[in-house]
């Protein structure tokens, strides 16, 4: 058996297909969506994911700007920075592109940014209702790519057993919340886990998402399975995942590759999640 490939590439068309539309309808009122990212200091870890968000605003008629501020740069400057942000109407969503400058306290400059405007679940107050099921917050970018993925190949998830393999807030635990809230039973797992192996045999779905290359092996795999990768690592210079590929595509029903899979969907999720926070502004 060899696993059916759940390509991004073919999610992202509907995603763009749809907010485009929507775009219109919001520009018919006078309104065009507006992300603003904010970059202080080295640019260089963050630029692919920039690139990639720019790239996905433009094909749907979604401005995006970029403040670049240099790593020099005060508390208070970054905090009015964020503050008039949060004043400006025309603006609906905005990113703080981490990693920040040590000196700058980052738990005080997500406390500051509105949470409606917080597409990318940076703010506490986000966190909180997205582990709570709140269907208002905006999760992290990569859980709801994740989603994305599931739902439009038809993974079947109410019911179903489902691993996920991570416990980071930014990808594990609120993918966790959010496959419960679609009637998933859900184990967490992490590197220190007991006999990973076991635990992941018995899921009908498995999510890797621990950043370390190869972790999930077909020996892991349920044969039918769907299985999930969000690891992105580089080996010898080329980028891989966190599932032996070849192995696993021998043993389950569906899995995403990397890359072409999650990572791909992800940048056009958080423009989906600008056009929400334009509309929810438009109808308040």
């Amino acid at each position: 058996m060899k696993a059916k490939i759940l390509s991004g590439k073919e999610v992202v068309a509907r995603l763009r297909e749809d907010l485009a539309s929507r775009v219109e309808e919001l520009g018919k009122r006078g309104i065009r969506p507006l992300l603003s990212m904010v970059v202080v200091g080295d640019a260089a870890p963050a630029q692919a994911y920039i690139r990639g968000i720019e790239k996905a605003c433009e094909a749907v008629g979604v401005t995006a700007r970029t403040g670049y501020f240099p790593p020099a740069i005060g508390q208070e400057e970054v905090e009015e920075h964020l503050a008039a942000l949060n004043q400006d109407p025309a603006v609906h969503g905005v990113i703080l592109m981490q990693p920040l400058p040590p000196h700058l306290e980052e738990g005080r400059l997500a406390a500051l940014l509105r949470p409606e405007k917080d597409v990318d679940c940076f703010t506490p107050g986000n966190a909180g209702r997205v582990m709570a099921g709140d269907s208002l917050a905006f999760p992290p970018a990569t859980p709801q790519a994740v989603l994305e993925i599931l739902k439009y190949y038809d993974i079947p998830l109410e019911g179903r057993q489902a691993v996920v393999i991570g416990r980071s807030m930014v990808v594990g635990k609120p993918l966790a919340m959010l496959l419960l809230k679609e009637n998933a039973t859900v184990t967490i797992c992490h590197t220190r886990t007991r006999d990973l192996a076991a635990l992941c045999r018995q899921a009908d779905l498995v999510v890797a998402a621990a950043g370390r290359p190869g972790l999930v092996t077909g020996e892991m795999i349920k044969p039918g399975a769907g299985v999930v990768d969000v690891g992105i690592n580089f080996v010898d210079g080329k980028m891989v995942g966190d599932v032996d590929f070849e192995g696993v595509s021998s043993v389950a029903g569906a899995v995403t590759p990397v890359p072409g899979g999650v990572g791909t969907v992800t940048s056009t999720v958080i423009v989906k999640h600008v056009v929400l926070a334009a509309e929810r502004a438009a109808s308040s």
